[in-house]
């Protein structure tokens, strides 16, 4: 098993404004999966991306990626270990805004152990004529899709999504997840995408329904969408 979750809870506050915000998380995930977090607001499905990808930590239980607990990581070795392995894509692109987009990607490149090649990224993306520009002079989906870039372009196991459609309008949030499925296939990366848009949860292979903590529903996909097909 690639990615083991087991009894991960978490909460936030003290006394009366303690909030258990997970309450015991248990799932499994194989190597190349895409895998969808479903839940409202509040259900605890960030929160849970942000400690299997080590940006925080839980109260118990732990978090195995291919055999190694992140909890038994000293700090310097899980900011390697999230160099490495993880890519990230959320919301808010948090892009460089003094570096072309060339320039912003590279920046995951160097990041990487066995970086993918920049160019050939830039190609699939469809940003390779757009290379020299800055991000203030591209579009919304355009801004997002360098930040997928980015991610990718370090070659990590895991790709990590926060809502990465949350900021975009309906044709630009298809050609997202069209480019998401894209590096799935084409580069075997394990995709945790957390969303509360329901129709996405039909081009993943596993859905995971989170409510008030606890998962709901784990269910393997057997009649999977590609991305063109969605429709919400």
């Amino acid at each position: 098993m690639f990615i083991e979750i087991s009894e991960i809870k978490k909460h936030f506050g003290e006394g009366e404004s303690r909030v258990d915000v997970l309450k015991g998380i248990n799932m499994e995930l194989e190597k190349g999966e895409f895998c969808v977090l479903l839940g409202p607001s509040g259900s605890g499905k960030s929160t849970l991306l942000n400690i299997i990808g080590g940006i925080d930590s839980a109260d118990s239980g732990y978090v195995s990626i291919d055999g190694e607990k992140t909890a038994d990581m000293s700090e310097k070795a899980l900011t390697m270990y999230r160099r490495r392995h993880l890519g990230y894509i959320f919301q808010m692109y948090n892009l460089i805004p003094n570096l072309n987009i060339k320039e912003n990607i590279e920046v995951g490149a160097y990041l990487g152990e066995d970086p993918l090649d920049v160019d050939e990224i830039l190609k699939t993306l469809g940003l390779y004529e757009h290379r020299h520009k800055l991000p203030n002079q591209l579009s919304g989906g355009q801004q997002q899709r360098t930040a997928i870039g980015r991610a990718i372009v370090k070659n990590p196991d895991i790709l990590l999504c926060d809502e990465p459609t949350g900021a975009l309008d309906y044709n630009t949030s298809k050609e997202i997840l069209k480019l998401i499925e894209t590096v799935n296939k084409k580069y075997g990366t394990t995709v945790i995408m957390v969303t509360h848009n329901d129709a996405i949860k039909n081009m993943a292979d596993r859905v995971i329904k989170l409510r008030d903590g606890v998962i709901r529903k784990n269910e393997k996909n057997e009649k999977k969408l590609s991305a063109d097909e969605l429709d919400w």
